[in-house]
Order: C-alpha cells, then structure tokens, then sequence
C-alpha cells in the first residue's frame, strides 16, 4: 500500500502553533519600499549581443550613449554584436538616503542570448511619479550558462538576466518624515479579527494603557501621543518585537503539477466514505501489408487492424474516512486509502465538494 506523503511548510495564511514578533505579522503605514525602473545598455559580451537588425532600439540607445560621451556617429553602420539593451529593476528600501547602494536586477529585452561577462553602463532608474532616484552601472553576475554549437544548442537557468549586488547609488531620497505622524496605522498582511483583536490587546499591556485600538481585520491603529515615546521611531521600535499568537484559516493547498499537497494545522474532516478507482482505455493500430504471389498481377494492400482493450484498477472500494479533530488523524485517515498523491488530490476536492472537508481549498 503507497502512503501518502504530505509537506508541512511555513505557507502565508497557514495555521501555526507559537508566538510571532510583531514586525513579522504587519506592515507599519508608510513605511515601505518603492519600485524603480530605468532602461540601458549592457557591453562586454562575448558575441552574445542584440542582433541590431532585429533589435533596432539597440543601436538607438547606443548612439546616443556615444553621442553624450561627445563621439558623433551620425550616419555611420556599425553593427557590434557585443552590446545588449536591458531593463534594470530595483526597490527603494524605506528611509534610503542619498549615497547608499541597492541591489537592481538586469533583464534582456532583445534576442541577446547571453549576459553573462557583461557591465552596464551607467542607467537612471525611475519611480512611478517620473522622477530619478537612483543610477545603476557594473558588472553583472548572471545565473545561468548557455552552450551552442551548429546542430544543437543547450541552456541551463536563465542566462539572459541577472544581478549587481549594490549596483546602484541613491541620488534622491523620499519625501517622507515619519517623526511628524501622530497615529501610525499597523496593516496585517493575512487580515483576521482575532489576530488584530490579539494585537491591540499586546500592545496595551505593553504600555500599560490603551495606546491601540482595532479599526478592523487588517488594520490597528496606534496613537504615538498616548504612548508618550520620545518619537514616532522609538514607539514603532517598542512594540515591532511584541510577541502575538495568530490566528489564521484552515487551508489545503494543492499543486497539480508536482503532486504536493500542503495542509494546515486547522484542518479538519467530518466522517465521510470515499470509493475511488481508474478507468484506463487503450486503442492500438496495427496495420498487416498483404502482397500478391511472386510474379503474379496485383498490388500490395495495407490491412487495417486495431486492437482495443478496457483495462480497470481495483480501486479503494467504498473507504469510510472517520470524523478527525486533529492534523495527524486527517493524515492517518487518508493514508488509509493508499492512494497516489494525484488521486488524493482528486479525492480531497471530491471531499470538500461534498461538505466534509472543512478548510479553503486552493488548487495551484
């Protein structure tokens, strides 16, 4: 009999057991990153460039990098196959001031096939209000490799983009000053009311007063004047490490491609009878050439022939599953139909379609 392997992971919105700091469980009202994005030119590669005449904005960009360098090239055909344009990717990390360095990601937008060995010349990456924020330019450091040769060809990752660690220096910092905020809304990234309720409540004993209040699910407010902090920093630093137990939903998570089956702690199953079986049909052609005797007038006729067959599993039969109040005895009960992780994956639809299985089910 096969067992049925389930994987217990740490999934956003899976029911766990023990406390978690508060940090882990919201994010404070302003406090976030921004996206950034810029456009440029990647050189140095070993002939693995943009095709310019597939990739004529290439040889755009190109120009006019040499033409502000003060090198006219107007009117000249040059076709380097050693130049790549990219898009260049980063986040902005909250309170970045000017001079510090982030990390940006460089992706392809060509036929390039490789930036591996490349360096980007320097790029102005752009926030979404127009504005830049931040120049990017170095050495990329790209995942994946690539090999070809005139009648095959191999590729292992993706070699077509890659990082540069601290690529970019910050030229411009946010317009933000969190010391003049006088409430600070804590958003929870998986919205509960008992979690939020939970939260208000650690966070007034922490000050020993009601400095806290739940909005709703996803959101407690706290007022920055009632815990009498020296700053708005100094209040969010007091309460990001209060430790809160939360409460989540039941969830069964599926992936239909691997097979993997993920369950939380809450779920459960009422007592229910499961049959299951595969049905399997096979349908062959096998053609017969019948010729005619030597030396003697005719041809050669091609004979259908097909060969047919219905071929059924045994199957669990009718299974009775019994009421389960635990994680363990969920798993035990479905172990017991040993059944491929494909086929519980069936059943346990079939279950929830039915109103014994009592989580959200999600199928990937």
């Amino acid at each position: 009999m096969r067992a049925l392997i389930f994987a217990f992971l740490l999934l956003p919105g899976m029911a766990w057991a023990g406390a978690i700091r508060l940090k882990d469980l919201v994010d404070f009202d302003g406090v976030r990153g921004n996206d950034l994005v810029g456009y440029g030119l990647v050189v140095g590669l070993n002939g693995t460039g943009d095709g310019l005449r597939n990739a004529p904005f290439t040889e755009e960009i190109m120009s006019n990098i040499l033409e502000r360098l003060g090198v006219n090239v107007t009117g000249e055909d040059f076709r380097p196959k050693n130049v790549a344009a990219v898009l260049v990717t980063a986040t902005l990390p909250p309170f970045a001031r000017v001079g510090g360095q982030i990390d940006v990601t460089v992706s392809a937008i060509g036929d390039s096939n490789s930036l591996l060995g490349g360096t980007l010349i320097m790029t102005p990456l752009n926030a979404a209000d127009g504005q830049i924020y931040a120049v990017a330019q170095g050495t990329i450091l790209a995942g994946g490799v690539s090999a070809e040769g005139e009648a095959a060809s191999v590729v292992r990752g993706v070699p077509t983009a890659g990082v540069i660690p601290s690529g970019a220096r910050v030229e411009r910092e946010i317009d933000f000053d969190l010391s003049t905020l006088t409430q600070v809304r804590l958003a929870l990234r998986e919205p509960d009311f008992t979690t939020a309720a939970r939260i208000e409540s650690a966070i007034n004993t922490e000050f020993n007063r009601a400095v806290a209040i739940m909005r709703d699910s996803g959101t407690v407010e706290l007022s920055i004047t009632a815990t009498q902090a020296v700053s708005t920093a100094h209040a969010l630093g007091r309460i990001e490490n209060i430790l809160v137990e939360p409460e989540t939903k039941a969830r069964v998570v599926v992936d239909q491609r691997s097979g993997t089956i993920v369950m939380g702690q809450e779920v459960r199953i009422s007592r229910v009878a499961v049959s299951q079986g595969n049905l399997t049909l096979t349908v062959q052609e096998a053609p017969i050439a019948v010729q005619p005797n030597p030396f003697a007038r005719g041809e050669t006729v091609i004979v259908p022939r097909t060969i047919t067959g219905i071929e059924e599993d045994e199957g669990t039969g009718l299974a009775e599953i019994p009421e389960a109040t635990t994680l363990s005895e969920v798993v035990a009960g479905l172990n017991a139909l040993g059944v491929s992780p494909q086929d519980m994956i069936d059943i346990l639809k079939t279950i929830k379609a039915a109103g014994a299985l009592h989580a959200e089910f999600i199928v990937r």
